[in-house]
């Protein structure tokens, strides 16, 4: 079943970088930024990511809080988030719970070759636990921008 604007995000638990465990209820109160990204250290996904650490703070003083998702593992997302820079957390998804319950996994086809990889996707969920925006098939330029925009005038809502 796919997420939609005005569902209850579907909760979760999950390993995150920092040596963590996130839950949905970790940010109730405040809005989340819930990006899943296909993997690390690929151009799209450190473009994508260091555009949200570029707009870091500006996403913080908007009371927002940003968490990337893939399926690497942990030791991954440490060096990606360290190479990078991020401020912000990185969940390691690997039994693909988070990626299923929020509907991201989809076929892809890379050189001839179908697979099942992430859907670049953004979600904002504001601080009660609602998915406020919804993109998929995200492409990167300006996405961070249009992600701040949004949550930007929920402050004003």
């Amino acid at each position: 079943m796919s997420v939609e604007v005005q569902d209850h995000a579907p909760d979760f638990k999950a390993a995150a970088t920092g040596d963590k465990t996130l839950t949905l209820a970790d940010f109730a109160g405040h809005t989340l930024v819930l990006y899943f990204y296909p993997r690390d250290n690929t151009p799209g996904c450190i473009q994508e990511g260091e555009a949200f650490r570029d707009q870091y703070e500006a996403f913080r003083a908007a009371g927002a809080e940003i968490v990337g998702v893939s399926r690497d593992s942990l030791r991954k997302h440490e060096n990606f988030r360290d190479k990078h820079g991020f401020p912000f957390d990185l969940i390691s998804d690997a039994d693909e719970r988070m990626c299923k319950d929020y509907d991201v996994l989809k076929e892809k086809n890379m050189y001839g070759r179908t697979h099942i990889g992430i859907e670049r996707s953004t979600f904002v969920i504001d601080g009660d636990g609602v998915v406020r925006n919804v993109w998929r098939g995200v492409k990167v330029a300006d996405h961070a921008d249009e992600v701040l925009s949004a949550v930007r005038a929920l402050e004003t809502a």
